[in-house]
């Protein structure tokens, strides 16, 4: 796969495992420097999120991420993201995430880019 450059794009959940906490109300913001990926994401029960990773010459993100839920709790993680670029030219994302606090639950995603 060509490498691929996440800046300015944006995605929103199409599943996630029921230990998770976004949602499809959940927008996503990528943007990326070089090799180093960020992101902010909000909605739903999410009031406040944020992801620091590297992105590898074929485009999957290794990151950890930190968010503030409705109910005010700090919740972090880390997650491996592989990409797959569809037929429309748009990126789906499967993630593999685990909770670095509270559960410590693992799970998968998979986001679509909008």
């Amino acid at each position: 796969m060509a490498s691929i450059n996440y800046d300015g794009k944006k995605f929103k959940v199409v599943s996630n495992s029921d230990s998770g906490e976004v949602t499809d109300a959940v927008s996503f913001e990528y943007r990326q420097n070089e090799n180093i990926v960020s992101c902010t994401y909000k909605g739903a029960h999410i009031v406040s999120g944020h992801l620091l990773g590297k992105v590898s010459t074929k485009g999957t993100i290794e990151f950890t991420y930190h968010q503030i839920n409705t109910q005010g709790e700090l919740r972090t993680g880390r997650c491996i993201s592989t990409p797959e670029l569809l037929a429309s030219g748009k990126i789906r994302l499967y993630e593999v995430w685990q909770w670095t606090n509270g559960s410590q639950e693992k799970g998968t995603s998979i986001l679509e880019e909008l």
